[in-house]
């Protein structure tokens, strides 16, 4: 990648963490340095069940989908990501352990990466990127809390619509067995709601 598109790149990111902490000039330029990027093409996985996780990966460009594959070989859907979102395996990344699930770019999509040792190196040097990091830790739960009470708390035509509203481009990227696994029905529930929907 020639260092003009990666500047532009470093720049999405510096934009995203300068909305949440102030850095000067030098802590910018430092951070820079410790990261790398990743172009992924359609199908290409990230991370694979039973791999160790290497890296947070904050997305520039296109959108992934993280799920976990069960021994009967049925996915999951666990998360996603588009564009100035992050997305890793936590515990595998934290512990370096085996991860528990895989993440698939769904589109040609551009990655912005910084590895463990880095980012502990970074919270040493940098305390404001402690800050930073806890409060997307902090989001990550709230919105992980919010899913699993509306799990309990709604049906799944009010939670489809709930998911649609709140990301109103979703059904363009993710594909409807994805959606309708990632909301714990079957595709052809989702399909009874949309036409639902639409009738």
């Amino acid at each position: 990648m020639d260092s003009k598109k990666e500047s532009a790149l470093f720049q999405l990111i510096l934009d995203h963490v300068l909305k949440r902490i102030h850095l000067t000039k030098d802590e910018q330029e430092y951070f820079c340095s410790m990261l790398t990027t990743r172009s992924l093409l359609p199908r290409q996985y990230l991370v694979q069940q039973g791999d160790v996780c290497h890296y947070e990966s904050f997305v520039c460009k296109g959108f992934l989908r993280s799920f976990y594959m069960d021994e009967k070989g049925n996915d999951h859907t666990l998360h996603f990501a588009m564009e100035d979102w992050w997305i890793t395996d936590s515990g595998s990344f934290q512990l370096g352990v085996p991860a528990t699930r895989n993440i698939v770019s769904l589109e040609p999509s551009v990655l912005i990466q910084i590895d463990k040792s880095s980012l502990d190196r970074l919270y040493l040097e940098i305390p404001a990127f402690e800050r930073f990091w806890r409060i997307l830790h902090q989001n990550a739960c709230i919105a992980q809390d919010n899913r699993i009470l509306n799990s309990i708390s709604m049906t799944a035509a009010e939670r489809y619509h709930a998911l649609i509203q709140k990301y109103p481009n979703l059904e363009q990227r993710l594909p409807q067995k994805h959606i309708a696994s990632y909301l714990g029905i079957t595709p052809v529930f989702l399909s009874k709601i949309r036409k639902a929907n639409f009738s």
